[in-house]
């Protein structure tokens, strides 16, 4: 009797998560997802990475980076390592005049060449540890790709758009 009381509980809680679902799952959204899935599994394939600088005020990660072809569920938010070259957008954090800020270049899609050091990065003022990456170069892919991870996100300035696997302090994998 217990068991199908647990069985019973089991099908309710992955029925209530079913309709809990939003985004990816909504049906006005299929065709954008598919679009982007054709086009990320036609990248050429090569010994790059692709990065999208995502930009929060105060914080000192660089953004996403992900393989070619692989989808954007796949990326790692990084610490960018500049011994070799700098980030895309080293500007002020507080700009003197009109010219560019830090940070400017937020949704922008890069072509980068480097690699993962294997090292994580501690950064204080988001409280997360991170990967490093460690950039040799880059090139602009995009200045503007559109949504990151689901159709219908919206940046609001302040919060990711995913919580990171591993990122918190003493969390353990």
């Amino acid at each position: 009797m217990h068991r199908y009381f647990l069985h019973l509980a089991l099908l309710f809680v992955l029925l209530l998560l079913s309709a809990c679902q939003t985004g990816s799952s909504d049906p006005r959204f299929a065709q954008q997802l598919e679009y982007r899935r054709m086009s990320i599994a036609s990248e050429p394939a090569g010994n790059y990475f692709v990065g999208r600088r995502f930009h929060i005020e105060r914080l000192h990660f660089w953004g996403y980076v992900r393989r070619p072809g692989e989808s954007w569920d796949k990326s790692r938010l990084v610490v960018m390592n500049e011994k070799f070259t700098k980030q895309p957008d080293r500007y002020p954090e507080v700009p003197s005049g009109d010219g560019p800020a830090y940070g400017s270049d937020h949704n922008t899609e890069y072509r980068l060449w480097g690699q993962f050091s294997g090292r994580k990065i501690y950064d204080p003022n988001s409280n997360m540890v991170l990967p490093e990456f460690v950039l040799q170069r880059y090139e602009v892919k995009d200045v503007s790709p559109g949504w990151l991870f689901k159709p219908d996100e919206r940046f609001d300035g302040t919060h990711l758009f995913r919580g990171e696997y591993g990122a918190t302090p003493g969390a353990r994998y």
